[in-house]
């Protein structure tokens, strides 16, 4: 079945005037003229049946129609060059991998190691994207995804396998700073500190305060951060006491930026997976890189 399309320039030069809202703009972008532009978009009306622009006294702004469209567009177009330039890459390097990654275990974590994975593996290239729930691959065009959760949520992830890299281990970390002279703090002291809150983790301290046997009516004071990467830099900065999992602060921890304030670390129920899609022939590349991620994540334990 003939799929009922418009033409790719006529989307393009659609996507750069609607952004700049000028004809004029969008030409000097694309390297076309004001004229060649105004006659793509022209086509693009009659085509959809639908006035995009309205012409004003400066020039040209969006109709409500054209306003909904465009932002429909825009992310079509991204996908679409996103999905280029990884045919493109796995065209050039022989092997091009899209992974989903919890932030700060990529930024922390991963991306420290690839230089190892570029020497034993240079023909594979690694275009990594944040995520932070579950999704379709389906939809989403992923190879993989290096997941932070339970061993339950995994398993409820449809259509997919997983492998555990490891477990998770929290511990309070600061500054030196805060702690003075003293080397460490027992749970009870610590109690008594600002306590940095991680807002994707909002019962983290209530739970290792419990497992320590500690009460700590003040648990669930002191500021509030969405990303570990902003807990740990604020606990740097000697603004508290920041619960964070051990390995993606060892750099911090060897510089001494940062210092265990009491050595009582949780195993908690969650962990980091590698999730992939179901499938009977996963890339080559998947593969070499999920062997090389287990012999990493066995290094670190």
């Amino acid at each position: 079945m003939r799929r009922k399309l418009p033409s790719t320039q006529a989307l393009v030069c659609f996507e750069a005037a609607a952004r700049h809202e000028s004809y004029t703009r969008a030409g000097q972008e694309l390297s076309l003229t004001q004229g060649a532009v105004s006659r793509q978009i022209a086509a693009l009306e009659e085509f959809v049946g639908v006035v995009l622009f309205r012409r004003t006294r400066h020039g040209v702004a969006l109709t409500d129609s054209g306003r909904d469209y465009a932002r429909q567009i825009a992310r079509r177009l991204d996908g679409l060059e996103l999905d280029t330039m990884n045919v493109m890459a796995r065209q050039a390097s022989g092997g091009s991998l899209a992974l989903a990654a919890v932030a700060t275990f990529a930024t922390r974590w991963l991306i420290p190691r690839l230089p190892d994975l570029a020497r034993r593996h240079p023909q594979i290239t690694v275009n990594i994207e944040t995520r932070t729930r579950p999704f379709l691959f389906t939809d989403d065009g992923f190879d993989a995804a290096l997941y932070a959760g339970t061993a339950e949520q995994v398993q409820n992830w449809p259509g997919t396998s997983a492998v555990l890299l490891m477990h998770e281990e929290v511990v309070p970390v600061c500054s030196a700073s805060l702690l003075g002279r003293r080397k460490r703090l027992s749970p009870e002291e610590l109690a008594e500190l600002p306590l940095l809150q991680q807002s994707t983790r909002p019962d983290g301290w209530r739970q290792w305060f419990e497992a320590m046997g500690v009460p700590a009516a003040q648990w669930q004071t002191g500021p509030r951060f969405e990303l570990f990467s902003m807990t740990t830099m604020a606990a740097a900065h000697g603004l508290g006491v920041a619960l964070v999992p051990r390995m993606l602060v060892a750099d911090d921890l060897a510089r001494g930026d940062l210092v265990v304030a009491c050595d009582r670390p949780l195993l908690g129920s969650r962990g980091y997976y590698l999730v992939s899609p179901a499938r009977r022939d996963p890339p080559a590349a998947l593969g070499l890189f999920r062997e090389w991620l287990l012999a990493q994540a066995g290094a670190d334990h």
